[in-house]
């Protein structure tokens, strides 16, 4: 199976980054309860990375693994799966799906959206959604600034959901 992401955190305070299918450095990562998992949708990665920028703003980077899968329709099983692992306290699942002009996009956002909260439903393990889908967008250098800003505003705010529920559920717990 060829990778699509490559295994980073060989140097102090690396992202661990790990590539599907790669079974060894699965086994490699560190599980405590303060783990996250962070997946990335790759259509309008420029835009999409920023919520990991925003994400990576309030907890260390130590403390995420960080999965890229192909579009936003991928996240849910990906979540699911990640979910199910024990490894995680949340997943978090960004992408930015658009009106291409093809096809209705809405149907897109509500299939990705309901399969993340299944799978957290499924799992018992918080999945968050920083799945954006914008009324217009036009691929020009102002609409791509004004959602990249909003993609950081976004990844700050799955951080602190993510880090409230994980501290919610710790009480709860105890």
């Amino acid at each position: 199976m060829e990778e699509n992401v490559q295994v980073s955190g060989q140097r102090p305070g690396a992202l661990h980054v790990i590539a599907l299918g790669d079974e060894s450095s699965r086994k490699e990562i560190t599980v405590t309860h303060n783990h996250y998992a962070f997946i990335k949708a790759g259509w309008h990665a420029d835009i999409v990375d920023q919520a990991l920028v925003g994400f990576l703003q309030k907890v260390p980077e130590e403390d995420v693994d960080v999965f890229d899968v192909p579009g936003a329709f991928e996240m849910p099983l990906l979540a699911r799966d990640l979910a199910k692992s024990g490894r995680y306290a949340a997943v978090v699942a960004a992408a930015f799906v658009v009106d291409g002009g093809i096809y209705r996009h809405e149907f897109v956002a509500q299939a990705v959206v309901n399969g993340l909260m299944q799978a957290g439903l499924e799992t018992g393990v918080p999945v968050l959604s920083v799945s954006l889908t914008p009324h217009q967008y036009q691929e020009t250098e102002h609409h791509t600034a004004i959602f990249r800003e909003h993609f950081v505003v976004k990844g700050r705010e799955a951080a602190a959901a993510a880090l409230g529920i994980t501290k919610t559920r710790a009480a709860i717990a105890a």
